[in-house]
């Protein structure tokens, strides 16, 4: 049988629950809600770093982002890194990168608008690009570059374009098995504008919303932005979709498999005073559903999983040796871990475990280092009578043992991640 393509759909900031396959009820992700049908849904999926770059980089790498240095944005990945792309050019792939990249810029080399150097594009061939794509565009209208250093302007709503270009990868000829990663902004904020930029007159389609548990009665800036949120969400799902209709097409459907996630959720500012880089769910939870190969037919797991387990999965798709040096696991058997690891950066030095049951959270002040010297405790979620975390249990003498449990498994896991010997000060 003929190696898969392999299509890596990757959305920015969108929470699980904006998908009608996690609960959601307007008819936001319907070409999403096909797919999850057709093949496999983790219903319990997690970022391993709820912020742009440094979760960028661990898929890219297949480690943590303590490990490979991009534990904040505006690290560059190290040149000498050896990637996905790498490994799936050895393995007889040709590789293409679409959209945001967000790993090339670093205090020597600001390239948030300007061309990506072959050095920095982490060993993909073709490349239609921009590493800041929200500093070379807004909701409408913007320009990437090519693998020439050529600048591509377009026209039109960011997240359509984005897609057109992964549209026009697909239909040339290819005599190779292909690995694509598309990288769409949306539903990320514009930045400069503060807002979430939704196609025009789509919101009103979505102001009837039903507000998640996490959010109701709290503050944050949901009630004026959710609208435009799911529409950007809708509007990534039309255009996930419009992909999916050109593969059959092509005749390229039935040999693709096809991830679909995001890089971490959106809080709405209810929990610091932006949208992520924070332990609790609506932070780290994300939508993830795989189709094609082993994993069509695959129904739901449960099992925790993270995205630090794509990396590994892409190789095993792909028939290339996982390296050893992974921290993930191949999902291709679909099944998980009894606990996931995230690491936090920029909002605070973070290090959180969280199981089926417990959520527990530990940090340092310390913004702008991959790790500190002593970490304090810092939250303590039951999720099984606290699904949305609105009771911190961390200074509750009741729970003196389960803490010394999840810090027992939280130190292994920093320990794994090659961190050193760490104190972490209890309640």
């Amino acid at each position: 049988m003929n190696k898969p393509n392999i299509i890596f759909y990757f959305s920015d900031q969108q929470r699980a629950d904006s998908a009608g396959c996690y609960g959601q009820r307007l008819p936001v992700t319907p070409n999403l809600d096909e797919v999850a049908k057709e093949g496999t849904l983790f219903e319990n999926a997690f970022t391993c770093q709820p912020v742009c770059g440094p979760m960028r980089a661990c898929l890219q790498s297949g480690v943590y982002a303590s490990q490979n240095g991009c534990y904040r944005n505006d690290i560059a990945l190290p040149t000498d890194t050896k990637g996905i792309a790498h490994y799936l050019t050895e393995a007889g792939y040709d590789t293409a990168y679409i959209g945001k990249w967000h790993l090339a810029s670093d205090k020597e080399h600001r390239l948030a608008t300007k061309p990506t150097p072959k050095e920095r594009r982490g060993g993909y061939d073709y490349w239609r690009a921009a590493d800041i794509l929200e500093f070379t565009s807004h909701g409408y209208n913007g320009y990437v570059f090519d693998e020439n250093c050529n600048k591509l302007e377009f026209k039109g709503y960011r997240a359509d374009k984005i897609n057109d270009y992964a549209i026009e990868y697909l239909k040339k000829p290819h005599d190779k098995p292909f690995f694509m990663f598309v990288s769409q902004l949306e539903p990320h904020h514009q930045n400069d504008r503060l807002r979430f930029e939704s196609p025009k007159g789509l919101k009103n389609k979505f102001k009837d919303y039903d507000v998640p548990g996490d959010l109701k009665g709290t503050l944050g800036d949901w009630r004026l932005q959710m609208p435009s949120y799911l529409a950007c969400c809708n509007r990534v799902d039309h255009n996930f979709g419009k992909l999916i209709q050109t593969l059959k097409d092509e005749g390229l459907y039935d040999n693709t498999v096809i991830i679909y996630t995001s890089d971490h959720g959106c809080h709405f500012r209810t929990r610091n005073m932006e949208y992520k880089r924070s332990c609790h769910e609506n932070s780290i939870r994300v939508p993830l559903v795989i189709t094609g190969g082993g994993f069509t037919g695959g129904g739901k797991v449960s099992d925790l999983v993270s995205l630090i387990d794509l990396p590994a999965t892409v190789l095993d798709i792909a028939g290339a040796e996982i390296p050893e040096h992974f921290m993930g696991k191949s999902l291709v058997d679909k099944k998980g871990h009894e606990s996931v690891f995230i690491q936090i950066s920029e909002s605070q030095v973070g290090r959180a475990v969280r199981t089926d049951k417990w959520k527990y959270s530990v940090s340092a002040k310390n913004r702008d280092s991959a790790f500190a010297d002593f970490y304090t405790e810092d939250f303590l979620y039951d999720l099984e009578a606290d699904p949305y975390e609105r009771n911190n249990l961390i200074d509750d003498p009741k729970y003196a043992q389960t803490r010394k449990e999840l810090k027992g498994i939280l130190l292994e896991y920093m320990k794994k991640a090659g961190e050193p010997v760490l104190e972490i000060v209890e309640k």
